[in-house]
């Protein structure tokens, strides 16, 4: 019989990811199942166990091919006739992480659950973020994968 654990017995701990010349969509792979828990053995599909994760310098994260200039994301207003469509190159001057937001919350499940894993997901600018005091656990991604960067 599996053993599901409680509440109570849940530990947390923080990990860090450079995105320095990583792949966005290796990297949301990587990304969803550390907040989803499912690296631990203790993984529970109910609950939010899953971990912390802080990714800095997502801008200079890159797509492969030509997906940064016709990828297309598209929103709906509510109204009649209200799709918007954007793309990567649009989203990235704007809000250089959200491109990586939503490939991690597509790979999420949708509902409750999935929206307050999504909360652990913390994306910054630049070499610096506030989650020092954290002691968060460096992953080097080129050492799980080799695709996971891009070579220029």
């Amino acid at each position: 019989m599996t053993k599901f654990i409680n509440k109570n017995e849940i530990n947390y701990s923080w990990y860090e990811i450079d995105a320095k010349n990583a792949v966005i969509g290796r990297l949301a792979s990587v990304i969803s199942k550390i907040i989803r828990g499912k690296n631990k053995p203790t993984y529970t599909p109910h609950m939010d166990d899953g971990d912390f994760v802080v990714v800095k310098n997502i801008e200079q994260a890159k797509f492969t091919g030509k997906k940064f200039q016709n990828k297309k994301y598209y929103r709906h207003t509510g109204h009649p006739g209200g799709i918007k469509e954007t793309t990567p190159e649009k989203l990235h001057q704007n809000k250089p992480g959200e491109a990586l937001k939503l490939a991690v919350k597509r790979m999420l499940p949708g509902g409750v659950l999935g929206r307050k894993q999504l909360t652990k997901l913390k994306i910054y600018s630049g070499n610096e973020h506030p989650h020092s005091a954290q002691n968060p656990t460096v992953i080097e991604l080129s050492k799980l994968n080799n695709k996971n960067l891009l070579r220029n």
